[in-house]
């Protein structure tokens, strides 16, 4: 299996690599304020890949830190109840008493 994901990995960088070395032309970028940015197509597409991403994980973020808070007040809840649990049958039961 390991030796199947390492050719599947190095065959998806060879198509990587020749994507990057057909679209080595030089793109002008246009931005505001008559700001412009050249520089390779292929290095254009990958930071704003870059950029995508990181911006998807900070979009993220609270939403994980929630599920983080909600987890940790579950553990707190389920290690109450076993400990009061636990307590409850420590607890020596009373004799029954027998009315005749």
């Amino acid at each position: 299996m390991k030796f199947i994901s390492t050719l599947v990995g190095f065959i998806i960088f060879v198509l990587f690599f020749s994507f990057a070395l057909k679209n080595s032309q030089e793109v002008d970028l246009q931005l505001f304020l008559h700001y412009e940015l050249r520089g390779p197509l292929v290095l254009m597409l990958l930071g704003f890949f870059v950029a995508g991403a990181v911006l998807g994980v900070l979009a993220l973020t609270p939403t994980v830190f929630r599920h983080r808070r909600e987890a940790n007040k579950h553990k707190t809840t389920i290690h109450t109840l076993q400990t009061s649990a636990q307590q409850a049958a420590q607890q020596p039961q009373p004799d029954s008493v027998n009315t005749q």
